[in-house]
């Protein structure tokens, strides 16, 4: 009999899903929600899972899985509404196990294998985890848009509106950011009428972290200083994470998420730092995504990550069907 899991790594930017059966496997993705630590979070996450998951079973002419694995912002500072979600896709999908866990621990584990080491996963929002050969963790930063996530999409495209903005008011330095801006959303008025009604702001201004890279490359120093604040705090984020492996011998070290996508403007003075600071990190190509995390820690419950997952149902016979 094939084995039937589905993965989701739903963030506040979008959800991705994948189902596998057997071997074979299919994706889906849509819209994310703003994170189980926000008011009714566990509702708005199972709308968003089943709006992707849904498509995908009924194109597979399934009516359940046997397990889930779910990956989502906001687990780790929100324990009851990531057991209510584990409960509610339980019911809904339904599955016979759901287990959830925080993004960063499916992006971890996706990532590593499974295994230990270091990862920083930078998108909408930026969060490192330090996993050891023990399973101890270790987390820096991931605490949202308004009181951290430094150096993340989210962070970079508000400095660069906020340079934008300066630049038109004269305030601060002349910017290619300013034309940007009014490219993407008209006068300065209409910029804050944006982000003020957005469903998701944090991820309307991540939107514009692309258009700060561009700049940069482009020779703007305004863009070009402002990304290297973005590598600086997010190589803060993986050193203070990485400080807790230290003396293990040489850690394994990935990054994964959308921010990595901006390339070597960003990636080439982040690693830098960490060679000077961190010598001992070892940087790797993550080996799988989120969703390969999510369908690990599905499928198996002697993960290192285990202490982070939450467990409704029962699928002990799973791992060895798999």
């Amino acid at each position: 009999m094939s084995v039937c899991v589905l993965a989701v790594d739903l963030g506040k930017t979008g959800c991705r899903a994948a189902l596998w059966v057997g071997s074979s496997r299919t994706d889906a993705e849509g819209p994310g929600a703003p994170g189980l630590a926000s008011p009714g979070g566990a509702a708005l996450a199972e709308a968003a899972i089943l709006a992707v998951t849904v498509r995908l079973l009924r194109a597979a002419g399934l009516e359940h899985v046997e397990a889930v694995g779910v990956g989502a912002a906001g687990v780790l500072a929100a324990s009851g509404p990531a057991r209510q979600l584990a409960a509610r896709l339980r019911v809904s999908l339904p599955a016979r196990m759901v287990a959830v866990a925080s993004d960063a621990v499916t992006s971890h584990a996706g990532a590593l294998g499974g295994g230990a080491g270091v990862v920083l996963a930078a998108g909408t929002g930026a969060v490192a985890l330090a996993v050891g050969p023990d399973g101890t963790r270790h987390q820096a930063d991931g605490w949202g848009p308004w009181l951290g996530d430094e150096g993340s999409g989210a962070w970079l495209g508000l400095q660069g509106l906020r340079a934008a903005l300066r630049a038109a008011e004269e305030r601060g330095p002349a910017t290619a950011l300013q034309a940007a801006a009014e490219r993407r959303f008209g006068s300065p008025s209409a910029l804050v009428a944006a982000l003020e009604g957005h469903d998701n702001p944090p991820r309307l201004a991540a939107s514009f972290a692309a258009d700060v890279a561009r700049a940069a490359e482009a020779g703007d120093t305004v863009a070009a200083r402002l990304l290297r604040e973005a590598a600086a705090a997010l190589a803060g984020t993986v050193r203070s994470a990485a400080a807790h492996l230290a003396g293990a011998g040489p850690v394994r070290f990935a990054i994964v998420g959308g921010l990595a996508s901006l390339g070597p403007i960003l990636i080439n003075p982040l690693l830098e730092t960490l060679r000077r600071d961190v010598a001992w990190l070892q940087p790797t190509a993550p080996c799988g995504t989120a969703l390969d995390g999510a369908r690990l820690l599905a499928l198996h419950r002697d993960t290192l990550h285990e202490a982070g997952v939450v467990r409704e149902g029962h699928a002990a016979w799973i791992a060895e069907g798999a």
